[in-house]
């Protein structure tokens, strides 16, 4: 269960990857509203972004604190982040919910304000940068303690 639950974390995370370095190649700037693909790229980079930070926040999480004998039912994510970051196993639990926010601005993406639509996917690909290496984290951990 550990397993899969790490690799589709992995399928979101490398299909957002994809987005991301395409996005690389172009300035995230009031010219990307003008051409079509570039939109349908970023589109899609958030789409995994969020999809990956929902995955691990509702299944990833709560699945390696059960292989640690760490999950109590009906734990909230910030409590999820806190044992974990106790644990060891992530740094800064508190810049999770960072992620959140912006997770949340994100999804509102017929916003009017083009200067903060284009500061929020900035600011997600800063973000995405950080999850990944959060994910590596967690699948060092594992394999570590032979837990996957």
């Amino acid at each position: 269960m550990l397993t899969e639950i790490i690799e589709t974390s992995y399928l979101h995370l490398n299909r957002a990857k994809d987005k991301y370095e395409e996005m690389l190649k172009f300035p995230i700037d009031q010219t990307l509203y003008q051409d079509k693909e570039k939109i349908k790229t970023i589109d899609a980079f958030i789409f995994r972004f969020i999809k990956l930070q929902d995955f691990m926040g509702e299944r990833l999480f709560k699945e390696v604190l059960k292989s640690v004998g760490e999950y109590k039912d009906s734990m909230a994510l910030i409590d999820c982040l806190d044992k974990l970051e106790k644990l060891e196993i992530i740094t800064q639990a508190d810049q999770w919910m960072n992620y959140r926010t912006i997770r949340n601005k994100l999804t509102h993406e017929y916003s009017t304000n083009q200067e903060e639509m284009i500061a929020g996917i900035q600011l997600a690909m800063v973000y995405f940068k950080e999850i990944n290496e959060v994910l590596n984290s967690i699948n060092h951990y594992l394999q570590k303690k032979q837990l996957c």
